[in-house]
This record gives structure tokens, C-alpha cells and sequence, in this order.
């Protein structure tokens, strides 16, 4: 963090009243201040990687690269940089991809005057943020799991998709998959489709990685 104790903070979005606003809002507190600007995704993580900053804030939604893109690479290149994303889309499925992609938080847009300075101050004390609407997103989805007889696994995927995720990064086929399940292959495709979405993944090669790190398979 900077020597003068003011947090150092990018702000990127392609709508110049977006990032004016968030401008505002946060320096509403004296030790926070918005020294970058960026308006696309590509320029998002050029900024987070060649400028002294303490904090990055992105929207989703942005040109070039996606805010989910963009975190992916800004944590490649700057681990020790915490960012947060900010999107108008409420649902545990863009949370987890969130946090799946490297992000620290994931802030609703409509919810920034109320959420964004306590996410700030969470991501800067390494704690991931939250936002409190998706607590009861989180449990809907719990229980509407074990409603249907799937019981949740850890972290985002339920248990089926944790074998699918296993058997996938084994080398199994669609139908390989499909038969070891007793399922068929388009509730495979089906799992495949959902735990890929919740992951933020888009090939076999970050499934295995996922797998590994899960402690599904052995590297």
C-alpha cells in the first residue's frame, strides 16, 4: 500500500458516469482515492499492471476483454493486487465464476452506495467479499439441490459435478462418462455445461487443473 496510508484505486468501465460515480462514492472516505481510470478490459489490465495502485475495481461487462478475462490475467501478472468485480447480475453462478476467476469480491451494482466501500475494505484486508443478497441465493440453491436428491459438494459444484469434473479429468468421453454414472450423455453434457458456467472454465485443461487443486485427482 502507499507510504501516505491513502489507498491507491482503479476504477474500469466502459461508462464514464459509472466511473465518476464510483469515484465519488469512494472518496467519500479520507483514505480512499481513485488515482486510474480505465474503459475496457485490455486497458484494465494494462493499469493494474503498470501503475502504483493498491486496489482494482472492474465491471464485467466491459470491451476488449470481459472483467472475468481481465481479473485472470491482472492476478497472473500482479497476485498481490486485489480486485473486485462490480456487475448488475445477482445469482450464485456469476459469484462463484467471480471468485473462480481470481477475483476478491464480486459487488452488486445497484447495490455499490451500501457494499462497495465495506468490499474494499475486505479485499484489502484479504478477506473475499460477499455481497449479502447472495447468502440467500447461496441457500436457495442448497436446498433446492437436496430437494432433487443431489447433495452439495464443496465449494460451488454439487457432488455429481464433482464426479463429472473427476471423470472428465481423467479422459473419459461424454458417453464414457455417461455410462461409469448410469446417466445420459445429455445429462452429461448438461452437468458439463453447468459446472463449467460456475467455474468460469472453457476447456478439459482448467477442468484437470481444477481437479487437482480440489484434491479429485492426483496430479
Amino acid at each position: 500500500m502507499s507510504t501516505a496510508s491513502v489507498v491507491r484505486i482503479l476504477v474500469a468501465d466502459d461508462f464514464s458516469v459509472v466511473r465518476e460515480g464510483v469515484k465519488a462514492l469512494l472518496e467519500r472516505q479520507a483514505d480512499l482515492r481513485v488515482t486510474a481510470f480505465a474503459v475496457d478490459g485490455m486497458e484494465a489490465v494494462e493499469k493494474a499492471t503498470t501503475t502504483p495502485v493498491d486496489l482494482a475495481i472492474l465491471d464485467v461487462a466491459m470491451p476488449k476483454l470481459t472483467g472475468l478475462q481481465a481479473v485472470r490475467e491482472i492476478v497472473r501478472r500482479r497476485p498481490d493486487l486485489p480486485v473486485l468485480l462490480l456487475s448488475m447480475h445477482a445469482g450464485e453462478q456469476y459469484f462463484f465464476q467471480a471468485i473462480a476467476a481470481g477475483a476478491a469480491g464480486y459487488v452488486l451494482k445497484r447495490q455499490a452506495d451500501l457494499d462497495l466501500v465495506a468490499a474494499c475494505r475486505a479485499a484489502l484486508r484479504g478477506e473475499p467479499f460477499i455481497y449479502p443478497a447472495a447468502l440467500g441465493e447461496l441457500m436457495r440453491g442448497y436446498l433446492e439441490r437436496v430437494e432433487h436428491g443431489e447433495q452439495a459438494g464443496f465449494g460451488p459444484l454439487t457432488r455429481r459435478e464433482n464426479e463429472v469434473v473427476k471423470l472428465i479429468a481423467e479422459g473419459h468421453t461424454t458417453h464414457e462418462i455417461a455410462e461409469l454414472l448410469t446417466i445420459s450423455a445429455k445429462t452429461v453434457e448438461r452437468h458439463r455445461t453447468n459446472l463449467l458456467g460456475k467455474l468460469g472454465m472453457r476447456d478439459r485443461v482448467e477442468v484437470t487443473r481444477y481437479a487437482i487443486r480440489a484434491g479429485l485427482i492426483e496430479p
